[in-house]
C-alpha cells in the first residue's frame, strides 16, 4: 500500500530524535556536565553506524575537534552534529544507512562562513573516506568557523 504521508519513516524517526533531544538538553542544564553527556551522545551515534559511515563520522569527529575545538559536539535530529557557542549547528553528519541513501552527507547550516559569491554547496555526499576526502574536509570545516 502506497503511504500519503509527506514524510519517510526515517524522516519521522529523526523529527521524534530531534523532540527527545530538545528535552534531554532541557533537563541537562548547562556547563561541563551538558557538554560530556551531548560529547557521549555524538559518540554514541557514530559507534551505532555501519563500517562506511563509521569511518566518515569518526573521521569528522577527528576534523571538527582537532581544527575547530570551539564547536561543541552533540546531536541535531539525530545525527552527530557540532554546533557553535549559540548553540546552532554548524556541520552535522546525514549517515547514508540511517537515510538509506546511496552516500553519507555533510553538511553545513547557515551559520558556517562558507559563502562564495551568490551560490556556493553546503551539503556534500561523501561516498568514502579517503585522504582526499578528509583534506577537502578539513578545508571546508576551517573556512566554516574563519
Amino acid at each position: 500500500m502506497a503511504s500519503n504521508s509527506t514524510f519517510s519513516d526515517e524522516e519521522k524517526a529523526a523529527m521524534k530524535e530531534a523532540a527527545a533531544e530538545r528535552r534531554a538538553a532541557a533537563s541537562r542544564g548547562t556547563g561541563a556536565k551538558k557538554a560530556q553527556a551531548d560529547l557521549a551522545d555524538c559518540l554514541d551515534k557514530i559507534a551505532a553506524m555501519d563500517d562506511a559511515d563509521r569511518a566518515i563520522g569518526e573521521a569528522l569527529h577527528g576534523i571538527v575537534t582537532t581544527h575547530a575545538p570551539d564547536l561543541a559536539p552533540r546531536t541535531w535530529y539525530g545525527m552527530p552534529a557540532y554546533a557553535n557557542a549559540d548553540g546552532k549547528v554548524v556541520v552535522f553528519l546525514k549517515s547514508a544507512g540511517k537515510f538509506k541513501m546511496r552516500y553519507a552527507e555533510v553538511g553545513f547550516q547557515e551559520w558556517a562562513h562558507l559563502d562564495d559569491g551568490d551560490m556556493w554547496p553546503t551539503v556534500f555526499a561523501v561516498a568514502t573516506m579517503s585522504p582526499g576526502v578528509e583534506e577537502s574536509l578539513t578545508a571546508l570545516v576551517k573556512k566554516a568557523v574563519r
